[in-house]
């Protein structure tokens, strides 16, 4: 690719009145339509959003030559099978997290969230300045698979529990949904996790089939209601203070399009990412209130129960680079840049 894609996103932020791109645009354009599977619903709050107006963006930036269709969760693939059906080539493309192709490929986590990882600064600087897109690129590139990080998603509740949670000795025996390799450290603590797609949450709680769940920041989870019945909701997210979403296009459909074409792509997703983030930024303060008004505790975890929570993940880390050298590579080169990013995020920031 020419560009990164978290890097095309300050050159989109400046422009003023919105999307604006002629590179897609003549003689030589193929005319293509591509089926888009996702893991996520369009009603979801800003990320439901974010792709739709995505995949407008590269329809108008082409003029109408690279039209990409919208398939709910389910509709063509399961929710958390699209990384196989790109891979494949029974869909074109999908829009979902890495994080979702885990318990197959542990390593791609990185690209998603990362327990206790960096900000959104500082991962943005790993992926453009540090490494982290070649590596990105070149993993799903065996898979033949074309990645794009194509939306944030900010700060997450760490999750929603029936019942006040005193120590993590009362965690055990809980059944919880649970996200990436944040479940391994919930496992740690006698905790059984699953993962499930957005959509499967609700039901799963409300039949008893899980007591407990995190799912996303304030507004996305006022978006499934877990308010409804679980009236304690724990901060912060120390699994995913920063999360990645991403587009990933079957290899052979990307070398069939033009230069043009995938330039729309990449200035598109560029975009997501400013747009994703300033929009789910400005509404958490809010997301809280109304649950406090709808009986939700809203708990913040006490230092020693997030320092057993970290104790956790860096076992869990040590123990996933013993067993797997893709992981412990990138695992590796990520651990590099924070060490070396360190010194300018203790001087350069207020606490």
């Amino acid at each position: 690719m020419r560009l990164k894609p978290l890097l095309r996103a300050a050159g989109l932020a400046m422009l003023a009145g919105g999307l604006v791109l002629t590179a897609a645009s003549g003689a030589d354009a193929k005319r293509e339509r591509w089926k888009l599977a996702s893991s996520y619903g369009s009603n979801l709050d800003v990320i439901g959003a974010n792709i739709t107006r995505t995949l407008k963006n590269i329809e108008t930036a082409t003029d109408g030559d690279l039209k990409i269709q919208f398939f709910e969760p389910g509709a063509l693939v399961p929710a958390l099978q699209v990384f196989d059906a790109v891979s494949t080539g029974s869909v074109d493309a999908s829009y979902s997290s890495a994080g979702f192709h885990a318990g197959k490929l542990p390593h791609m986590i990185f690209f998603a969230s990362v327990p206790f990882g960096p900000s959104v600064n500082e991962y943005f600087g790993w992926m453009v300045g540090g490494g982290g897109y070649e590596l990105y690129a070149e993993e799903y590139g065996k898979y033949n698979v074309v990645p794009h990080v194509c939306g944030i998603v900010v700060a997450e509740s760490s999750g929603w529990f029936r019942k006040e949670i005193n120590s993590t000795e009362e965690l055990r025996g809980l059944k919880m949904r649970f996200y990436g390799l944040g479940a391994k450290v919930m496992e740690k603590f006698g905790v059984s996790t699953q993962l499930l797609a957005g959509g499967d949450i609700y039901p799963a709680l409300e039949l008893g089939s899980i007591d407990a769940t995190e799912f996303s920041y304030p507004s996305l989870d006022r978006n499934l209601g877990f308010y409804q019945i679980a009236k304690h909701n724990y901060f912060p997210g120390w699994h995913q203070q920063a999360s990645l979403l991403e587009v990933i296009i079957n290899g052979d459909k990307w070398k069939g399009i033009t230069d043009g074409q995938r330039k729309a792509v990449e200035m598109a997703c560029g975009e997501a990412n400013i747009w994703s983030m300033g929009k789910a930024e400005a509404s958490q303060g809010e997301a809280i209130a109304f649950h406090q008004s709808k009986g939700v505790t809203i708990h913040k975890w006490p230092d020693e129960t997030v320092a057993k929570f970290q104790q956790a993940w860096d076992e869990v880390a040590q123990e996933q680079a013993a067993s797997n050298p893709e992981f412990k590579r990138i695992y590796d080169a990520y651990t590099a840049f924070r060490t070396k990013y360190a010194p300018w995020k203790e001087m350069g920031y207020l606490k």
